[in-house]
C-alpha cells in the first residue's frame, strides 16, 4: 500500500496508477485550470510527496498554469523507505513520464524535478524522457555517512544534463552546494537539506526560473522558425 501522502499532496489531485517493470508507481496529478506545460516531480530517497519544497514547487506552477504530476516510486507505494539501485529508479520513471505524456499530459511541453534523490533521477532521465530543463531541490551533491575515501562527487549528473537547470540549495545544506555553470542556475537560500526554513525563497526562486525552459524549443522537437509554431506556449 501507499504511504500516506498527506492532506496537502492529495487535495485537489487525480491519483493514477502506473504500472512499470518494477511495481506500480502512483501520480498524484494536479491539473492547471488551462494548462500550458507540465512539470513532473519526483521525492527524496526515504520521503513523499509532501516535503515542503516539493509543495511550494507545485503552488508555483499551479500559479503559472503548469499542470504538476507529482510520482511516487513503486518501492514507496509498497511501504519501503529504502530506495532500489538507481536504474530501477530511473526505468520506473520513464515509464510514468511516458505514460502521463501519452495520456493525460500529452502535447504540453514538460519539465522534469525532484527533490533529493529525486531530482538525481530528473537529470540522469532528462534526455530520456525529453524534458525542457530539470529543477532540482535540495542535490545531494557529495554523498556522506559512511567511514574511508569520500566517495565520488555527483557533480556529472548536473553536468551531464543538457537542458537548462535549476537548483535550489539550502546555504547550509550538508550535502554542499553545486557550482553555478553555463545552463545551470544555482539559487542559494537559508536552510539545510530540508529547504523547509526559507520557503518563500523556494517559491521566489522556482517563479523566478520556471517560463524560460519552456519558452524555448522542445528537446528533439523543431523550434521556431523550423517549420513549427512555438512549442507549447510558456505560461505568463
Amino acid at each position: 500500500m501507499s504511504p500516506p501522502a498527506g492532506p496537502a499532496a492529495a487535495a485537489g489531485a487525480e491519483r493514477i496508477e502506473v504500472a512499470t517493470g518494477h511495481g506500480t508507481a502512483l501520480v498524484h496529478l494536479h491539473r492547471a485550470e488551462r494548462p500550458a506545460a507540465a512539470l513532473l516531480m519526483g521525492h527524496g530517497a526515504g520521503g513523499g510527496v509532501s516535503a515542503p519544497d516539493i509543495l511550494a514547487a507545485t503552488e508555483v506552477g499551479l500559479g503559472l498554469g503548469v499542470s504538476v504530476a507529482l510520482v511516487e516510486q513503486p518501492y514507496r507505494v509498497a511501504g519501503r523507505r529504502t530506495p532500489p539501485p538507481a536504474a530501477r529508479l530511473d526505468a520506473a520513471w520513464t515509464a510514468v513520464a511516458e505514460r502521463l505524456l501519452g495520456g493525460e499530459l500529452a502535447g504540453l511541453p514538460h519539465l522534469a524535478g525532484g527533490r533529493s534523490s529525486g531530482a538525481r533521477v530528473a537529470c540522469r532521465t532528462a534526455a530520456a524522457t525529453g524534458a525542457a530543463g530539470v529543477l532540482c531541490l535540495a542535490f545531494p551533491l557529495q554523498p556522506r555517512g559512511r567511514s574511508g575515501p569520500p566517495r565520488p562527487s555527483r557533480l556529472p549528473e548536473l553536468e551531464a544534463v543538457t537542458v537548462p537547470v535549476l537548483v535550489v540549495q539550502g546555504v547550509r545544506d550538508a550535502f554542499g552546494m553545486p557550482p553555478d555553470a553555463p545552463g545551470r542556475t544555482v539559487a542559494r537560500v537559508d536552510g539545510d537539506h530540508r529547504l523547509a526554513a526559507d520557503l518563500p525563497a523556494v517559491r521566489a526562486a522556482v517563479a523566478a526560473w520556471l517560463p524560460a525552459p519552456l519558452a524555448g524549443p522542445r528537446p528533439g522537437r523543431p523550434g521556431p522558425g523550423d517549420g513549427e509554431g512555438p512549442a507549447g506556449a510558456g505560461p505568463s
